[in-house]
């Protein structure tokens, strides 16, 4: 047998240690491993490496990915040069497919997110055998419980938090943070109760400035003289739209959120009259080593693949269910977003020790 590996997407802590776990898996099997370089381009461009136990040593506490990742190179849109120098999108899969082919894979191991694994799923429906393993620090694939690489985006959040009440207590400010997450609010929603945040503010939960204001305000009644917002990058701003960062031709992603951390913190500012100051934690949550529970996540993950793919399983996802490893269909409904129950007991266990969601 002949097995792939390939990581797609944005890259997350723990990544490293499901290649480790799936490659150990195999290896002991006597299976060869393969693994493709930038995701789908890599089968495209017949791009890979032998994945042996040298290649996969240390790789554990290792964040990032070994095998490199991109969330543009879509095989049914993928970026060709032109003979006018100009990029042209064109539907390279079946060549991706054809590749698979040539190569013998019996098997193709797709770790990635929403993209990755609908990119999975329509190659699966053209004959294709892969296997999918969610990965996204933001948690927000419906299919699992629970991704790796979130708790260790929680966990930095929650440091960042953490040093955030210091200053802000010191200088009587209000400070902001603005996480990521995309649509959902999940990192900020942990993190915020975590680090005690005062108000926290998620795509799932409209708000408006004066309940925000109004926390502030009987904060100051109660001695209290700074406050600590943490406020997901996927949250409307005060016109209902997300905030758009930049626009991006030919990406998995057509824009990048950001910025409504900086309108909160200016609207604040000046409804309060309180010294403000606004920090984007960015792509720090998604570098450094994987926290112990996202090592062993992705440990379990990487196994439950390997396994399903030694018994010649493909068109599934493994997944997280309970605290059970179990394999679900790879279909549409695995690649939803999973979004912050509004009416949810977490919402209500942070409402019920006095955070305010600014509604």
């Amino acid at each position: 047998m002949k097995i792939g590996i390939l990581t797609g997407g944005g890259d997350c802590p723990g990544i490293n240690a499901v290649i480790r776990a799936i490659t150990k898996t195999l290896l002991r099997e006597g299976i060869e491993v393969l693994g493709f370089r930038d995701g789908y381009r890599g089968i495209i461009e017949k791009e890979w490496i032998v994945l042996d136990k040298q290649a996969i040593s240390g790789l554990l506490p290792r964040g990032g990915t070994i095998l490199g990742t991109n969330n543009r190179d879509n095989p049914f849109h993928y970026p060709v040069m032109a003979a006018d120098g100009k990029i042209k999108y064109q539907d390279m899969s079946k060549q991706l497919l054809e590749n698979l082919k040539e190569l013998q894979l019996d098997n193709l191991i797709a770790i990635g997110g929403d993209g990755t694994l609908s990119i999975a799923r329509k190659l699966v429906a053209r004959g294709a055998k892969i296997i999918g393993v969610p990965k996204t620090i933001d948690n927000d694939l419906a299919g699992t419980d629970q991704t790796f690489g979130f708790d260790t985006a929680v966990a930095t959040a929650t440091e960042a938090i953490d040093k955030l009440h210091t200053t802000a207590e010191s200088h009587h400010r209000v400070m902001v943070l603005e996480v990521m997450g995309r649509y959902a609010g999940w990192i900020a929603l942990w993190s915020g109760i975590a680090g005690g945040a005062d108000v926290i503010l998620i795509p799932e939960i409209p708000w408006k400035l004066e309940k925000i204001v109004e926390k502030i305000k009987s904060r100051q009644t109660e001695g209290k003289m700074f406050s600590i917002i943490v406020v997901a990058e996927g949250t409307p701003g005060p016109d209902g739209r997300q905030v758009i960062r930049k626009r991006i031709r030919g990406s998995g992603e057509p824009f990048r959120l950001g910025g409504i951390g900086q309108i909160i913190g200016e609207l604040i500012e000046r409804e309060t009259g309180m010294e403000t100051r606004v920090t984007v934690l960015g792509h720090i949550q998604r570098g450094g080593s994987p926290s112990p529970f996202d090592r062993v996540l992705a440990t379990r993950f990487g196994v439950a693949a390997a396994e399903l793919a030694l018994r010649g399983q493909s068109g599934l996802m493994v997944a997280l269910k309970g605290r059970e490893i179990t394999a679900v269909p790879l279909t549409e409904e695995t690649t939803r977003t999973s979004r912050v129950p509004p009416e949810g007991q977490l919402i209500q266990t942070a409402r019920a020790i006095g955070i305010s969601f600014g509604d």
